[in-house]
């Protein structure tokens, strides 16, 4: 996938509103808490954190995209990083986050994806949390969006394996209507995963 094209033109291809997931379990983020969200994209969700007070950094690989959230930032009145990186090759900071946020991440198939698990498991401090949200494996068959290849799609077993010894906070497989930007719009089977660091 060629993020950069992706996003692409004026349009927010995810809309400007926070993911479902985001808007749900937000309350879960102090404000003032320090906040790292991954593959952010056009700034949805990282602008809907900021404005209820948390500090949010988001990575993402796609210039235009970073350009598009700053300026959903600004629009909003609010204060956000943005910064330009690969988590392919992301130097993942150790214990420096109070909260590590993945929504709808599912580019990358095995080991990478490990490698991501392991990188926000790094970047959170103890008592801190991970959470994530994506496409159940089942997916395919709905075409509401995500990748097509299971593979890097999310069970409740792989999430759970990924954070051995960690709290588990909140926990869901299920299905339900989504409605972000014309990319991600109807029916979706869904995983949601949060999770305290020991």
């Amino acid at each position: 996938m060629d993020w950069n094209h992706r996003f692409a033109g004026a349009e927010y291809v995810y809309g400007t509103e926070p993911s479902e997931f985001v808007a749900a379990q937000g309350w879960r983020i102090a404000p003032g808490a320090s906040v790292l969200s991954l593959a952010e994209g056009e700034g949805r969700n990282a602008v809907y954190l900021a404005g209820r007070g948390a500090r949010v950094t988001g990575l993402e690989a796609a210039p235009n995209a970073i350009a598009k959230a700053r300026a959903l930032a600004q629009a909003r009145g609010v204060a956000a990083t943005f910064l330009e990186a690969d988590l392919a090759r992301h130097d993942w900071p150790q214990r420096a986050y109070d909260a590590v946020l993945g929504c709808c991440m599912q580019f990358a198939a095995p080991p990478l994806q490990g490698q991501i698990f392991a990188g926000m498991a790094r970047a959170t401090r103890p008592g801190g949390l991970v959470l994530i949200h994506g496409f159940a494996t089942r997916q395919p068959a709905y075409g509401s969006g995500g990748p097509g290849a299971v593979e890097q799609l999310y069970t409740l077993d792989l999430l759970r394996a990924a954070f051995p010894g960690w709290r588990v906070l909140h926990q869901a497989d299920y299905d339900a209507e989504i409605y972000g930007g014309a990319a991600h719009c109807g029916r979706a089977a869904l995983v949601d995963f949060i999770a305290s660091k020991p």
